[in-house]
């Protein structure tokens, strides 16, 4: 039977030779992940069920990214946890201040996921690793200790949509702009519980900061998780840091798709996604005057080097408008160096912007960017609901790292080449 990626690489776990959408499994976990808000109640629900041993200390990751370092005491008390389990077990994958960053950059960064996992993680964004050929999904807490005990999971076969992005991309246009107007027309329930298998010579043109972003939001629009074929890019970038061998998988010609969906990327301008829905997309040429009181370049979505870079290019020689924060967030420690040597930092503090250690921080309400009643930002985070950054009243609106940039500049949402 012809497969497509996501039921080969189920199909593998699964010890079955062929899967089909809709069956149940039990998949073997190559990692499972946890931070420092889901890891302490799965760590309370292992220690519930007698058990003593985790089933690899090797597949099990934890890394202290959303509140940490932490803003206050409860976030202190979350990390203790988190650490003393760490120590009790030696676990050799625990990431903590000084080493950690934002998970779903951190992982593929340490060479821990490669092409043809299966990966199991406490976040939702754990969907993020299917830019590498990986079939990564979220679970709950308890989900979580199961599999730290068993290093199993039941899962269902999803179907597949397959999205061809064709042509070459326009200036300023990022994987968050293909992804964001994928959402847009599909809608945040579009992709329920089905695999989003992004292909088309525009993604083979992507970098893997594109896919990588791509990947992240499939949740955004209710996929089970996003995937790519592991192609040169790919394996390049494995190369550099796999700690374990690797299998490539291919969807077969035949195989059967629930849709398949087609995109013009030349004409495909850089999107805006409005409050409070990543479905409410907007080319930036058609946005109007929205005034903003902050910009925050970061997250797990878009706090790549490459994001930096971009973000950069906008600021150089130019300073943020009058009564507009500026925050960037490096998604990791490694990212945060590369932009010290490049002298990227200097520009950002130069253009009037601070930069905040690595930390999921304002993406998530936590810290380092919270608004105030009625407040505005745009941000590179893959969010926007009500409240999700602070008050009720406040508004999200999310972008690409050079349209945040333009738009700190300008005081109003808008893109590079208007500056």
């Amino acid at each position: 039977m012809s497969m497509t990626i996501a039921e080969k690489i189920l199909a593998k776990h699964a010890g079955l030779p062929e899967v089909k959408p809709g069956q149940l499994i039990m998949a073997q976990v190559d990692v499972a992940l946890g931070n420092d808000i889901t890891a302490p109640i799965a760590i309370k629900e292992f220690k519930r069920s007698g058990a003593t041993e985790l089933f690899d200390p090797e597949r099990v990751v934890f890394v202290m990214d959303h509140f940490a370092p932490n803003k206050d005491i409860s976030s202190a008390t979350q990390v203790k946890i988190v650490r003393d389990f760490a120590k009790e077990h030696r676990l050799p994958h625990f990431y903590d201040v000084g080493e950690a960053g934002i998970e779903h950059a951190l992982l593929p960064e340490k060479g821990l996921v490669v092409p043809g996992d299966l990966v199991i993680g406490a976040d939702s964004h754990t969907v993020t690793y299917g830019a590498l050929g990986a079939f990564s999904t979220g679970v709950g807490s308890t989900d979580l200790a199961g599999i730290m005990i068993t290093g199993k999971i039941w899962l269902k076969v999803p179907e597949t949509i397959r999205f061809v992005y064709r042509g070459k991309l326009r200036p300023w246009v990022e994987g968050k702009d293909l992804i964001l107007h994928t959402i847009g027309d599909i809608g945040v329930d579009g992709a329920r519980y089905k695999a989003m298998e992004f292909s088309g010579e525009a993604i083979a043109g992507l970098s893997m900061a594109g896919r990588f972003t791509m990947a992240n939001m499939a949740i955004e629009a209710g996929g089970k998780c996003g995937i790519f074929h592991a192609d040169d890019k790919t394996i390049d970038y494995v190369l550099k840091r796999a700690k374990r061998p690797w299998q490539i998988f291919e969807s077969d010609p035949g195989a059967r798709y629930a849709e398949v969906r087609e995109y013009d990327c030349t004409k495909v301008e850089p999107q805006v996604a409005f409050p409070h829905l990543p479905e409410k997309t907007k080319a930036v040429s058609e946005v109007g005057n929205v005034q903003i009181d902050q910009a925050i370049i970061g997250s797990c979505t878009n706090g790549r080097i490459e994001d930096l870079r971009s973000a950069a290019s906008v600021l150089r020689g130019k300073k943020t408008a009058s009564y507009v924060r500026l925050i960037v967030i490096p998604a990791t420690q490694d990212v945060y160096l590369q932009a010290l040597r490049e002298g990227l930092i200097e520009t950002f503090i130069e253009a009037g912007g601070i930069v905040s250690p690595p930390t999921c921080g304002p993406c998530c309400g936590g810290f380092m960017g919270i608004l105030a009643d009625g407040e505005r930002t745009v941000a590179t985070t893959n969010r926007n609901f009500v409240g999700r950054m602070g008050p009720r009243s406040s508004e999200i609106y999310l972008v690409n790292p050079a349209v945040a940039a333009a738009s700190a500049v300008l005081g109003r949402i808008g893109s590079p080449v208007e500056l």
